[in-house]
């Protein structure tokens, strides 16, 4: 039997399927990441299927089963379409980089509560803020490292537990973590963590208001996580969002 579930959601991906409908995957407040089936969606007539666009907020109506991988869609309401990220490519680009990361990292029917409430905070950010998008992406990447259980720790050295100082010639393995000078020779695949990417780092972990980096920097710090990600998710490649635009 079919469960009424009333929802907020935003829209990550959207697929055609058959001649007039459409699949749509969503992150969702009551029931995180679904795959839902918009009948008819593709028609001209279809006012539903307008709305489902990804970066999209709704307040959708489900009926959902749980025996069913696919849920059926019977109403939805435009809650924010974000202009401002449709009108600047650099915008979309992360908007789209940010549900890449929940689509593919995120498991089906998990609901997180404060990672929904980030991402539509980090879209509203996109949309509205003068901060550089891709600074406003990468405090979300940190956040959503933290939520998804992928945690950056960049306090202390993990193997002799020095804290590390600002300046300081600071390495990072993989493998084990932050580390030290000291300790930095017991591991091979330590390499050298330069201090102002350190810096930037920290910074976003504290979500400062304001941070003032170059190009270089913020690339340095993406391709970074992208790599720290990328070792400790087995499934995660790249973010392909960022390679489109």
């Amino acid at each position: 039997m079919s469960e009424i579930i009333k929802t907020e959601a935003v829209v990550l991906s959207k697929l055609n399927y058959g001649d007039t409908s459409s699949i749509v995957t969503l992150y969702t407040r009551e029931q995180g990441k679904i795959s839902v089936i918009i009948k008819g969606a593709r028609r001209p007539s279809s006012k539903i299927g307008l709305l489902f666009d990804p970066v999209n907020h709704l307040q959708v109506i489900l009926y959902s089963k749980a025996t069913r991988d696919v849920q059926l869609v019977s109403n939805a309401d435009l809650l924010n379409h974000f202009p401002h990220i449709r009108e600047e490519l650099d915008k979309l680009k992360y908007a789209y980089a940010v549900l890449e990361l929940v689509k593919k990292l995120t498991p089906d029917h998990e609901t997180n509560d404060k990672l929904f409430r980030g991402i539509i905070r980090i879209l509203c950010l996109l949309d509205s803020s003068n901060e550089a998008p891709i600074i406003n992406f990468l405090k979300f990447f940190l956040f959503f490292l933290t939520e998804t259980g992928y945690q950056l720790q960049l306090k202390s050295c993990v193997s002799c537990g020095a804290e590390i100082i600002n300046g300081t010639n600071v390495f990072y393995s993989m493998n084990k973590g932050l580390l030290c000078a000291n300790c930095k020779n017991s591991f091979l695949d330590a390499a050298l963590l330069k201090p102002e990417l350190f810096e930037l780092l920290k910074c976003l972990m504290r979500n400062e208001i304001r941070i003032t980096a170059n190009s270089e920097l913020t690339s340095a710090a993406l391709d970074f996580l992208e790599k720290y990600l990328k070792f400790h998710a087995a499934d995660f490649g790249s973010i392909q969002s960022l390679k489109l635009f």
